[in-house]
This record gives C-alpha cells, sequence and structure tokens, in this order.
C-alpha cells in the first residue's frame, strides 16, 4: 500500500476524486451538450403542449361564436317573422268581431226589401246593427266622445264655425256636427264642432 494512502486510512479521510479536466465533460460523466440538448427538448416540448392546448381553447371559443351566431340568426328570423305575422294579422280579431255585423246588415237588406217591410221593422233593424257596431268598437278600446257644453280644447276638438250665442259662455262648444273617438286613450278623430263667441 502506497504511504499516501496508508496515511488517508489511518486518518480516515476518503479521498477525493477531482473531476478530470476535459472538452465538454462534466462530473457524472456526460456531455454539456447532451444536458443543454435534453433541457432545450423538454422546454420545446411544453411550448408544442401548451401551443396544442392553446389551440384547442381557440377552437373550442370559435364553435361557441358559431353557435352563437347561428342562435342569433335564428332569433331574428324568429322574430321578422312574427312582425311579418303580428302586421298580416294585426286585424283578424277585429274583421272577426264584424262578421256578424255583416251578416246581420245581409239580412236587414234582404227583409227591407220584402213585400211586407215596414219602415218600423227597419228602424229596429238598423238600431240593432248599429248597437253591435259600437259594441264591437267599444270592445277594440274604441271610445266616443261627445264635447257639447265643454270648453273648447284644440288638442280634443276641431273647430269648424264660431258663432255669438248670449247663453253660452266664450269658448264653449254650442254644437256638436261630429262626434270624436279616442283608441286607447289616443286621439283618434276630433269632434267637429261649433264653439260660442
Amino acid at each position: 500500500m502506497s504511504s499516501k494512502k496508508k496515511r488517508n486510512e489511518e486518518n480516515h479521510i476518503d479521498e477525493v476524486v477531482e473531476p478530470k479536466k476535459g472538452k465538454g465533460k462534466i462530473s457524472g460523466n456526460k456531455p454539456v451538450d447532451q444536458d443543454v440538448k435534453n433541457e432545450d427538448e423538454v422546454i420545446e416540448s411544453n411550448i408544442e403542449l401548451e401551443l396544442q392546448q392553446a389551440q384547442e381553447k381557440n377552437e373550442d371559443y370559435w364553435d361557441q361564436i358559431m353557435r352563437l351566431k347561428a342562435d342569433i340568426e335564428n332569433n331574428r328570423k324568429r322574430s321578422d317573422r312574427d312582425i311579418e305575422n303580428a302586421h298580416k294579422y294585426a286585424l283578424r280579431n277585429f274583421i272577426e268581431a264584424l262578421l256578424p255585423i255583416v251578416d246581420s246588415m245581409e239580412m236587414g237588406q234582404v227583409a227591407a226589401h220584402a213585400e211586407k217591410a215596414s219602415l218600423e221593422s227597419i228602424r229596429e233593424g238598423v238600431d240593432l246593427i248599429m248597437n253591435m257596431f259600437v259594441q264591437v268598437l267599444e270592445n277594440q278600446g274604441l271610445v266616443k266622445f261627445d264635447p257639447k257644453g265643454e270648453t273648447f280644447d284644440p288638442d280634443q276638438h276641431q273647430a269648424i264655425s264660431m258663432v255669438e250665442d248670449k247663453k253660452a259662455k266664450s269658448n264653449t262648444i254650442i254644437s256638436v256636427v261630429q262626434k270624436g273617438f279616442i283608441l286607447n286613450d289616443r286621439l283618434v278623430r276630433p269632434a267637429m264642432v261649433v264653439v260660442a263667441k
């Protein structure tokens, strides 16, 4: 045994192995270039994985956008169709309500042309039809108003003339030529009136 080794054993000191100095070598006998390559491959693999995940998310978002776009387009078409039907058939209920009046008028015409028709029976028939017609209009929200005796209001009344009347106050309606109509709180036709000076 060499004296150096013997001395180390006696002092219980392990021999330290120094790495051999050489190009491209580190402790563990792996080349430096190999470690860098492995590290680059790991980084590249992580980047590829992240890119793939980002692309999958992008595809999911794109699918969601396309579905939402299709839903919006379908809702728009449905709304357009509903609006078109509302315009086409808005008067359907009103027309259905008028049909019995048309039937009554036809029966009244037949009765008026009969040999036994009397003026009184024709008047009664006209009154009944008129009452039916007014009832239909009221059911649709139409209200007739007669402003005789009220103060003239240019928003509700249309003055066709002004006359002097000593019995009436100035600007009071003394005669109604044509009654006015309001539909659901909105003026449809102003009343045509004669106003006192």
